[in-house]
């Protein structure tokens, strides 16, 4: 096998998985030359090379590294960086072209800066971590060991506070921190926010997708994972475990406890309690908003089948 492919357009040399019910047609029809197939399905009609595994993707997680190998660590300087006075650079460095460490900033060891990074003055990166590309860390940010950051992540901005005063609009200096603890992955084009006084904290072990905002003096507790295009208002906490789905916008100051689950596109209004689900905007707990929802469209129906009465009456 040479590499992974999906079950419709796999061939011979690639290895595919099945492990969803859904997808029995592109099974039967694929023309993977091994797949990996759950207990459960294990007897559908398909490829003669399959191997049955409890849990297809999981499995995957092994096969990939093989099939894949990550490209060799980036080493070394390059020419066009700039270092700052007082920077402080761990062992096994490496800073791409055109990226600038600010002063009496701190890289630990094998810390990977990638090209046209901007690490502002007295930002402290911890161990392993890697700024992808074009990441910018304002003053007062600090990462954990092991975070990853990729293009265009933007961290420790100041958030949006202002005062409307007799003399206008006044911005409120931010002197807080902006802190991603260990583990943390950033996607693409993010934005977190420095806290105003208090910190903005990111929990370890915390997955952001792509273009996800975090204002100022929010805290995420630890293992959190927030979908795509999702923002949280300042000074919201989050319990450890929760699941955020796309597009998801939560107001200001709220809590919500450990293991929330927000369904994509929700709007949340309300703190929640530990371990429920919401969806809908505004969001209520998830058997609710069924019922309401349920109730909606049958209301419609309802007003259909009155309106046709009514015609058929005037004619």
């Amino acid at each position: 096998m040479v590499r992974v492919a999906a079950l419709d357009r796999a061939a011979a040399n690639e290895l595919s998985f099945f492990a969803n019910p859904r997808y029995a047609a592109e099974f039967a029809a694929t023309g993977a030359g091994i797949t990996l197939v759950s207990p459960d399905l294990a007897e559908h009609p398909g490829p003669a090379c399959r191997i049955v595994v409890a849990k297809p993707q999981e499995a995957m997680l092994l096969v990939l590294p093989a099939l894949y190998p990550p490209p060799p660590r980036a080493t070394g300087i390059h020419p066009s960086a700039v270092i700052g006075a007082g920077a402080k650079l761990g062992k096994d460095v490496a800073i791409g072209a055109h990226s600038i460490i600010g002063e009496n900033a701190v890289l630990g060891d094998r810390v990977v800066i990638g090209p046209l990074c901007d690490v502002g003055r007295d930002v402290e990166i911890g161990e392993d971590s890697h700024l992808v590309s074009a990441v910018t860390l304002y003053p007062g940010t600090t990462l954990g060991m092991r975070v990853r950051l990729h293009a265009g992540v933007r961290a420790g901005s100041d958030g949006f506070g202002y005062v409307a005063t007799r003399t206008g609009v006044q911005k409120i200096p931010h002197v807080g921190r902006c802190i991603l603890e260990h583990d943390v992955e950033v996607g693409a084009n993010s934005t977190i926010d420095r806290g105003s006084i208090a910190d903005t904290v990111i929990g370890a072990g915390s997955k952001l997708d792509n273009l996800v905002m975090i204002a100022h003096n929010v805290r995420l507790g630890r293992m959190c994972l927030i979908a795509a295009q999702s923002g949280i208002a300042g000074s919201t906490r989050l319990g450890d475990g929760c699941m955020i789905g796309g597009q998801v916008g939560v107001t200001g100051h709220l809590e919500l406890g450990n293991n929330v689950k927000l369904g994509a596109g929700s709007g949340v209004m309300d703190d929640i309690p530990d371990g429920q689900m919401w969806s809908g905007a505004p969001a209520r707990p998830q058997r609710e908003w069924l019922k309401a929802t349920s109730a909606f469209y049958k209301l419609a129906d309802r007003l259909r089948e009155i309106e046709r009465q009514l015609n058929e009456k005037k004619s």
